[in-house]
């Protein structure tokens, strides 16, 4: 079935509906005015029609792979006093909050994690005078000389992961910045690469990775869908 999205009007914050992240994102302020316009929220355009095609990983499937990714962290970066964790909102954040709590386990020792919200540094918003402060971004720690790794569910195209390095650097300078996802899908529109690789995953401009993690989705899986053309859609 289709499934309506909550969407702010103001210009400031129109987002390309076909953008996954982007929903996700708008989908959060849907329980109460937006707090950059004080707009009201409307029903718009349904998303295009999905249908799932298979299953690359199960809940144990993902656990596997964030205690391989855990290991990998450890044995590139040997000073853990400098290491921070920051994860993309949405999914990003939990996926760099479960790899913090398995080094902790591994080290005995906690790693900073913060939040980055990068619905306004985004390349398909509206151009603006003014640029609006992020509000969904909590660090609560310097990032100055930290050794950074950026985390989100799934690398595409690279725009997010642009935008997640302005708003990061508004921030601070760090000594330096790794990424890690759990899935690479390719078609990288940006000379983009991550560090540190759940998995790659072939994919053509018709096909979805979806993650879904308990901590948001209430269950746990990664899917790959695909659009259904409109010629199926009944």
């Amino acid at each position: 079935m289709y499934h309506p999205v909550d969407v702010c009007y103001n210009p400031m914050v129109a987002l390309h509906l076909y953008d996954t992240h982007a929903v996700d994102r708008v989908r959060q302020c849907a329980s109460s005015p937006c707090a950059l316009c004080h707009a009201t929220l409307f029903l718009t355009t349904p998303m295009p029609l999905t249908r799932i095609k298979s299953q690359l990983m199960s809940a144990p499937e993902i656990d596997r792979t964030l205690v391989r990714l855990a290991h990998e962290i450890l044995e590139k970066n040997s000073d853990l006093d400098r290491l921070a964790f920051i994860g993309i909102r949405r999914r990003g954040v939990p996926l760099a909050h479960r790899l913090a709590q398995k080094i902790e386990a591994l080290e005995k020792r906690a790693i900073p994690v913060g939040i980055l919200d990068i619905n306004l540094y985004r390349d398909d918003l509206t151009t603006v005078d003014v640029k609006p402060v992020v509000s969904g971004t909590e660090i609560a720690f310097s990032v100055q000389g930290k050794d950074i790794i950026l985390m989100d569910d799934v690398l595409y195209t690279g725009r997010t992961i642009r935008a997640a390095l302005d708003a990061l650097f508004d921030h601070g300078r760090p000594a330096r910045v790794h990424l890690l996802v759990l899935i690479d899908r390719g078609h990288r529109e940006l000379p983009i690469e991550a560090q540190f690789v759940g998995r790659n995953v072939q994919t053509t401009d018709d096909e979805i990775i979806e993650v879904k993690f308990q901590e948001i989705d209430q269950l746990e899986k990664v899917l790959m869908v695909e659009r259904v053309p409109a010629s199926e859609a009944v």
